[in-house]
């Protein structure tokens, strides 16, 4: 188990960027595939992008070419940097972690909000 905590979000207008951190702690990390979700309102919880252990990174057709997910297994953090925001970006969103072996994501942290507004 991991234990996530993200950070970064905030209120952006259209256009502008912005960088989500998600610190993790708990059992090694190095092994876990990492993954940001989101949710807008009124909307189902959607994957946005994920990286596996070995770097390997998959995005959904929304975001591909505007954001990157990255890691830093030295510092236990995963990023997500989001450029060319849209307001359908906006939502609350999700750092998650996924075991060795294991189909769903076990551990998540409490959101971040981003807002992308005039």
């Amino acid at each position: 188990q991991v234990q996530l905590v993200e950070s970064g979000g905030g209120l952006v207008q259209p256009g502008g960027s912005l960088r989500l951190s998600c610190a993790a702690s708990g059992r090694t990390f190095t092994y876990y595939t990492m993954a940001w979700h989101r949710q807008a309102p009124g909307k189902q919880r959607e994957l946005v992008a994920v990286i596996n252990s070995g770097g390997g990174t998959n995005y959904a057709d929304s975001v591909k070419g505007r954001f990157t997910i990255s890691r830093d297994n030295v510092k236990n953090t995963v990023y997500l940097q989001m450029n060319d925001l849209k307001p359908e970006d906006t939502g609350v969103y999700y750092c998650a972690a996924r075991a060795v072996g294991k189909i769903l994501y076990g551990d998540w942290g409490q959101g971040t909000q981003v807002t992308v507004s005039p």
